[in-house]
């Protein structure tokens, strides 16, 4: 006698079959699996969280919203299907889903309407560019959204002052002030900063005095990094890791090549040209014996829409 599957049972055979294919790459075979084990069990929250994981790391934050909130209304302590109901509603600027979202979750936030302001501190978020990757500290100004606060390197695709949206899943860590943060993966550009980012060579001159530089840029609210010093190069593991600690991570030595006096490699971020070089200006007239190379523009400013 044929073995007999209940709709649970053909609910769970499909959800599986669905994983599979996802694991397989098949992402379109996988929501369709999907799609059947919620046609067979449409108030069991895991398929519709299965497929908008999938929507989500896809960008199609609109069928992201739908999948996340039918598995929430399924079940309101799946804590996965509401952190991502969150973002995919402030993707579309839904900020009334975004606020019930994250007050289910448990944040505590103010009364109010449009764009939620919950600042959480400072937050590493790992960038993706076409061509690099980078971890940059940034300013987390609600659960899914933060401003970048470092100069990317311009392989990242990013500037100086990024609106990204993030994901909420821990993918590494780092120390900041001798505690432990969570690292999340930038899901999507939200607002581009109108800031250039710019390299600049300097020699002849001291760690102190470049630090002194530095900080007129952001004394005039621009950004800039001394990327002879502030850049480790990491392999996937450490980086996705925790790269500290004793037994932990391998060992990626910052850049070592820099004498006292230079050469120091500098990545600064303005509104032209013209910005860049007041500040730089002002300071080479108090440090003479400071040789600069050419000041070029590495990545140009997002055009404006």
């Amino acid at each position: 006698m044929p073995l007999r599957f209940g709709k649970a049972g053909k609910a769970q055979a499909c959800n599986e079959l669905g994983n599979t294919r996802q694991d397989d790459g098949d992402e379109e075979g996988a929501l369709r699996a999907y799609a059947e084990a919620s046609t067979h069990r449409p108030d069991w929250a895991v398929p519709w969280y299965n497929a908008g994981l999938i929507h989500k790391y896809r960008g199609d934050w609109a069928a992201s919203l739908e999948a996340n909130a039918r598995a929430v209304q399924c079940d309101p302590g799946n804590e996965g299907a509401v952190w991502n109901l969150g973002i995919a509603a402030t993707a579309l600027g839904d900020w009334a889903t975004a606020r019930r979202a994250w007050r289910l979750y448990g944040i505590p936030l103010a009364e109010g309407e449009g764009p939620v302001d919950h600042f959480a501190g400072l937050t590493p978020i790992r960038v993706h560019g076409d061509e690099a990757s980078e971890v940059l500290w940034a300013d987390r100004i609600d659960p899914a959204r933060a401003i970048l606060r470092n100069v990317p390197l311009p392989g990242s695709g990013h500037r100086y002052g990024d609106l990204v949206l993030h994901d909420g899943a821990p993918n590494g860590y780092r120390l900041h002030q001798g505690r432990e943060v969570a690292v999340f993966d930038a899901l999507a550009l939200i607002a581009p900063s109108d800031y250039a980012t710019f390299e600049l060579w300097i020699e002849g001159v001291s760690q102190e005095e470049i630090d002194r530089l530095i900080a007129r840029f952001h004394a005039a609210g621009d950004g800039a990094e001394n990327w002879s010093l502030g850049i480790r190069m990491l392999c996937a593991a450490c980086s996705e890791g925790r790269p500290y600690g004793e037994g932990e991570g391998h060992d990626h030595p910052a850049d070592q090549t820099v004498g006292p006096r230079g050469p120091w490699r500098l990545g600064l971020a303005a509104r032209g040209e013209a910005a860049a070089r007041a500040p730089l200006d002002a300071w080479q007239r108090e440090h003479p014996a400071a040789t600069l190379r050419e000041l070029r523009c590495v990545l140009a400013a997002a055009p404006r829409s």
